[in-house]
């Protein structure tokens, strides 16, 4: 099979090098010292990593490419409006621990430990995006159809598992006296904005607009490779890739459903599309692929300098 470019950046020892190196200097020029963005650029770190051992741990592209984490690097650089949030840092860090947790449950309906730590990430999300609730009864179904992976035990560990940060934020919040922080807190899965029109998109900043239309639509072209390749992967890699699917479709209508959670949700969108998109990038080798891929690049570099530039 001949090697294209796009292929042999994929399979390098030293892609993911390069492109660690390119998001820790847009790191610094929008604001890392003077603004003190230690914290994000640490659940940052601690994420490109855990995606590292997502792809090791699961076998998720057939060949050696970090494609995965260097997808991911690149698309969170890309987005440096996120870089002030605090709670964008976190509650993506939990959804990849979430997946790097999971994951391992595939096929093993005693795994109610890993259950447990895999929903409690998500339960420290919750108590930052209370709407990350809205996921769980999806993730049973995936559970159940997936990663054939669903008991009564597994369904129970995972309300547990959900429910056990709040064993120690409830009784704190009741002894200082914050008892109205929980009832908002609990107020806020009923609350929902009136749905988007032409008019409220409109105000929402152009380096926005095109970030979630780049991430949206790299996601969309993994998706569409992966479904008339599936045939070539493992059943177990396209179990978890029909995972990734799902929750880039379900991610995406939730944020064009209730926009005013794009800051928490964006981080998500980006691990799933980086996923189905270095899929792509790694196991294609046409002439095509290879011009998307560098008119892709060029997007993603163009979009990062303009949002540093309006930083």
């Amino acid at each position: 099979m001949r090697k294209r470019l796009q292929n042999k950046i994929a399979e390098s020892r030293y892609t993911l090098t390069f492109v660690a190196l390119y998001a820790l200097a847009v790191w610094y020029l929008a604001g890392l010292v003077e603004h003190q963005y230690y914290v994000q650029l640490a659940c940052f770190t601690i994420g490109s990593y855990l995606m590292v051992e997502l792809n090791n741990a699961n076998a998720l592209i057939r060949i050696f490419s970090r494609m995965i984490s260097s997808a991911f690097v690149a698309l969170v650089a890309m987005s440096t409006f996120l870089f002030p949030s605090l709670r964008a840092a976190l509650v993506t860090l939990c959804f990849i621990s979430f997946y790097t947790i999971l994951f391992h449950t595939y096929q093993d309906r005693q795994a109610p430990g890993l259950t447990f730590y895999a929903f409690f990430t998500l339960g420290i999300a919750s108590v930052m995006f209370p709407q990350v609730v809205f996921f769980v009864p999806f993730v049973w179904l995936m559970m159940a159809f997936w990663l054939m992976a669903f008991s009564w035990r597994m369904w129970f560990a995972s309300l547990l598992g959900l429910l056990a940060p709040y064993w120690f934020i409830v009784p704190w919040y009741l002894y200082q006296g914050l008892g109205h922080r929980l009832t908002a807190h609990v107020e806020s899965l009923i609350t929902f904005h009136p749905l988007p029109t032409i008019g409220t998109v409109g105000g929402i900043p152009i380096g926005i607009l095109l970030a979630f239309a780049v991430v949206f639509t790299v996601g969309f072209i993994g998706i569409v490779h992966f479904l008339r390749n599936a045939s070539k992967d493992k059943i177990r890699t396209r179990m978890l890739y029909y995972i990734f699917i799902s929750m880039h479709l379900l991610t995406t209508v939730f944020i064009i459903l209730q926009p005013q959670h794009f800051e928490a949700l964006f981080g998500f969108l980006i691990v799933n599309a980086s996923a189905l998109f270095a899929h792509f990038v790694a196991l294609t080798n046409t002439r095509f692929t290879n011009i998307a891929f560098f008119v892709i690049t060029l997007l993603v570099l163009a979009l990062t300098g303009y949002n540093l530039w309006l930083v």
